[in-house]
């Protein structure tokens, strides 16, 4: 508690004190705000603890900033955000803090999405709470959890892959026909089918593309090394000829 309350004394110097942090508000502060939280997602991926700890100071920095701002025209505070998600905890929690019971995580979660539908009120709908900017792979995985919450999905979680194989196929009749549209609308389809089969099975697909990215430039990167270092250049090469350093490059992985 020492801790934070140097915090929160930094934080009125330099918001006094400091040209650059005088001038920051909500706006200029969102952008570098998704930028800390990439960041402190790619710590985690890494498995780096220290980094987390770094970022995770770096994002609450940004919580302790925009409760700042929000004091100096007398909206909220910090003490505010605190106990409003106090309050949140609490109430969507029944099952920690009253007389509800549940059996397992999953009713958790559809008691969850039930309590924060009645708590925004009448006229409120289920997605409403996916915010529209989300990248495009992680908001098909929210949607596919708010509607979870609420008791929409498969029954079993095998059943699933006959919707996969149901959209490849749809999705090869327009790669056939040569239809670029209806290309489009089908692979997003399938991009949708994928992801909550991953979903289905605790994956997270960001995490998992990710993690795809990142071995990829590896190889890729040993494969461009190789060949400066035998004098050779990408542009002349033959497929074949990389696909030989590629293999190096999953062999020195297995390594």
């Amino acid at each position: 508690m020492a801790s934070f309350e140097r915090l929160l004394d930094i934080m009125d110097e330099l918001r006094a004190k400091c040209p650059w942090d005088q001038k920051q508000t909500f706006e200029s502060l969102r952008k570098l705000t998704i930028e800390e939280v990439y960041e402190l997602g790619d710590a985690i991926l890494r498995s780096d603890l220290q980094e987390i700890k770094k970022e995770l100071g770096d994002i609450l920095l940004h919580v302790v900033f925009y409760a700042k701002i929000g004091s100096e025209v007398n909206s909220f505070d910090i003490g505010d955000v605190v106990n409003n998600l106090i309050e949140k905890l609490i109430y969507r929690h029944p099952h920690v803090f009253g007389e509800t019971e549940v059996k397992n995580a999953r009713e958790v979660e559809e008691n969850w999405e039930a309590l924060k539908l009645k708590e925004k009120g009448r006229g409120k709908r289920v997605l409403e709470g996916v915010p529209a900017s989300l990248p495009a792979l992680v908001k098909a995985n929210r949607i596919q959890e708010k509607a979870r919450g609420m008791g929409f999905d498969w029954e079993e979680k095998e059943q699933v892959w006959d919707k996969v194989k149901e959209e490849l196929n749809e999705f090869e009749v327009e790669v056939r026909a040569n239809d670029q549209k209806n290309m489009e609308s089908e692979l997003g389809d399938l991009i949708f089918s994928i992801v909550n089969a991953a979903r289905l099975y605790d994956i997270d697909p960001e995490s998992a593309l990710e993690r795809t990215n990142q071995k990829f430039i590896r190889r890729f990167n040993y494969l461009e090394e190789q060949t400066l270092l035998k004098g050779k250049s990408l542009h002349t090469m033959s497929l074949e000829e990389m696909d030989v350093y590629w293999e190096e490059a999953k062999k020195e992985e297995r390594k």
